[in-house]
Formats: structure tokens, C-alpha cells, sequence
């Protein structure tokens, strides 16, 4: 299934290509004045799907997303001679995405940007929005910037080679949006299990596109997080303190903070439906709980960007379906963190 859809955001159009394949990039981007960016992983799956395009490689992993790897790719822009009529296209997952994002942003002070999204999780949440930027120590996305690609396109073919592993990864992200905004994919979800949604294109392809316009959408209303975008961090401020501190991965970080804000819900909202989250989360093959250093934990949270001055903007849920946004005391905060211990 083929569509084109185009979202208007305060100072970029975005074309949203569903379904096109790699030929679909010539239409979109001159290949004389453009630089593909991608890991090594990518490269090596389908890299000679890209023949003829200038390409720059870097290592696979958030360790990467990094300053030192954003020099490194302004140096090959550099090296090939790339001006402000260059698009450099991240092709891979959210730490590409992330990267090709800001130094596209930061080159000449600002070139044109494209996507393509090889994971479930980047097509789904990364690559939109429009937020770019890298690690500093153990803050996760501490500096970068808010700008949009000039295009996202989907090339559903990625996905015959994601591992399993990464299919649950980009899942939280769907069961994160059904939270806080579509009661009828959470029944949906229900409804199904990861291994029939991925082998059903007729479920998961129409499932991917709902949940980006669902979070553009969002991001159009509110694109520099100052009210509704703010929805989106639901399971983001626990669950990136414990995902810096202990190594998980994103999308099991973000399923444990899901839980541990239902659980806040609960006294808070008085959110009834904690156990149809955790039963979901479970059944898409991702941890409800994991254990993890406090002290550490709140060492992070304290540096979180969500906080403003002794407050932080933590994301509960009222139902499913209906996500908020709550002011809490940082000394309260940290007096739960430390009580669900």
C-alpha cells in the first residue's frame, strides 16, 4: 500500500512517503547533491541497494550518538565538498535518524534533511517530530535542536530484516500512543499479538501510518513542547534514568516507566487500568518491572529536560486513552521513587 501525505509545521512542510521503495528516493532528492548517512549494520543489509549514492558509515549503537561522531560526519560533508543546496538522508534507526537530523542542522548552518526509517521504532516515533540531537555523558539527548526533515519515507522492506528484539523495541512506542491518545489501538493491540500483527501487512502497515499521523499530529499543534507534545514522553522520564544507568534498551525502558507511571496514576488520577497496561506490554514481549539504583536513578532524573525549577512535568494517565500532563514537587517525586523500592 502506496500514500503521500504532507504535514505543515511553523517553518517546514514534511512529505510523508507510506510504502515507496528505495527508487522512490530519486524522485524525492537529486543524488548529485545528496549524502546518505547510515551505521554499519544498514550498510551491510542494504547498502548495494544504494549504488551510486555518496555515502558516509559510521559504527552501530546510542554509544555513538555522540559530538565526536557528528564531527566526523560534517568532515565527510566536508570532504565531499557538500553546500547549502546538499540533502543528507539518515537511513536506519533513531540514533541515525537523530544524528543526520542535528548535523544537518548544524552544517552551513543548516542543510536539507530526510529520513528513512529502518525500524519499527523509528517509523513510528524517532524519525518524526523533528527533535535532533545527541548524548552528553549520561544525559540522553541533552543538546540539539528542534527542526524538521523536508521528508520521512517508508520503505516497508526494512522491516524483513529487523530482529525480533526490535520489533518489541518499536512496539512500546505504539503501545505508548494508544496510552495517552487511542483507546481504539489499545483494544486493537489487545486484540491481536506482535507475531500476528507482523505477519498480517493489511494490520501492521495501516498500524504504523495511524501511529504517525497520531504523533505528527500532535507534534503540529504543539512543536516546541510547551503543552501537548509533552504527552509523548509518557514512560520517558523513569524509564530514561533507568535505561542511562542500567543499559537497557529503549523500548524495555519506556514499557517499565509505562508501568511505574500507571502505578503513579493510581494515586494521583486514580487510574483504574494498570493491569490491562502491564498485560499488553507483556504480551508484545516487553518487561513490566526491573530493578534499579535509586540513588543513581534520581541522579539522572534530577538533570531530566522535563523538569522546570523544582517541579517536574511527569506524564500519568487519567484512562487509556487520555494521558495528562502533572505538575509534581521534585521532593515528592523523589519520596515515591524511593517508596516503590
Amino acid at each position: 500500500m502506496e500514500g503521500h501525505v504532507t504535514y505543515r509545521f511553523s517553518t517546514q512542510k514534511v512529505d510523508y512517503h507510506f510504502g515507496f521503495g528505495a527508487s522512490r528516493l530519486s524522485a524525492i532528492t537529486d543524488r548529485k547533491s545528496t549524502v546518505l548517512l547510515m551505521d554499519e549494520n544498514v550498510h551491510a543489509l542494504h547498502g548495494t541497494r544504494y549504488r551510486g549514492w555518496e555515502c558516509i558509515v559510521i559504527p552501530p549503537g546510542e554509544r555513538f550518538k555522540v559530538q565526536s561522531t557528528v564531527d566526523g560526519i560534517i568532515q565527510g560533508l566536508i570532504e565531499r565538498k557538500a553546500d547549502r543546496q546538499f540533502t543528507l538522508v539518515g537511513i536506519g534507526g533513531g540514533v541515525i535518524t537523530d544524528l543526520a537530523g542535528y548535523a544537518a542542522s548544524v552544517y552551513m548552518r543548516g542543510i536539507r534533511f530526510g529520513f528513512m526509517p529502518t525500524t519499527l521504532l523509528a517509523m513510528v516515533d524517532a524519525s518524526i517530530g523533528g527533535k535532533n540531537g545527541i548524548d552528553v555523558g549520561p544525559y540522553k539527548n541533552m543538546v540539539g535542536i528542534i527542526r524538521q526533515p523536508a521528508f520521512i519515507l517508508y520503505d516497508w522492506a526494512f522491516l524483513r530484516t529487523l530482529p525480533d528484539a526490535q520489533w518489541s523495541e518499536g512496539f512500546a512506542e505504539i503501545i505508548k500512543h494508544a496510552c495517552i491518545r487511542d483507546a481504539t489501538a489499545f483494544r486493537l493491540l489487545a486484540t491481536y499479538d506482535i507475531d500476528r500483527i507482523r505477519r498480517k501487512k493489511e494490520i501492521l502497515h495501516p498500524l504504523i501510518e495511524r501511529n504517525a499521523r497520531l504523533k505528527s499530529a500532535v507534534v503540529r499543534r504543539d512543536e516546541f513542547e510547551r503543552n501537548e507534545r509533552r504527552l509523548l514522553n509518557f514512560g520517558h522520564t523513569l524509564g530514561h534514568a533507568i535505561e542511562t544507568v542500567h543499559g537497557l534498551s529503549h523500548g524495555s525502558a519506556v514499557a517499565v516507566g509505562m508501568v511505574l507511571a500507571c502505578r503513579l496514576s493510581e494515586t494521583r488520577t486514580g487510574f483504574k487500568g494498570t493491569e490491562s497496561v502491564k498485560s499488553l506490554i507483556e504480551a508484545y514481549g516487553l518487561p513490566t518491572s526491573h530493578p534499579f539504583h535509586v540513588t543513581k536513578v534520581l541522579d539522572v532524573l534530577r538533570m531530566d529536560k522535563k523538569r522546570v525549577s523544582r517541579e517536574m512535568n511527569y506524564i500519568l494517565l487519567e484512562r487509556i486513552g487520555k494521558g495528562i500532563v502533572h505538575g509534581l514537587p521534585m521532593d515528592e517525586l523523589e519520596g515515591w521513587v524511593r517508596s516503590i523500592r
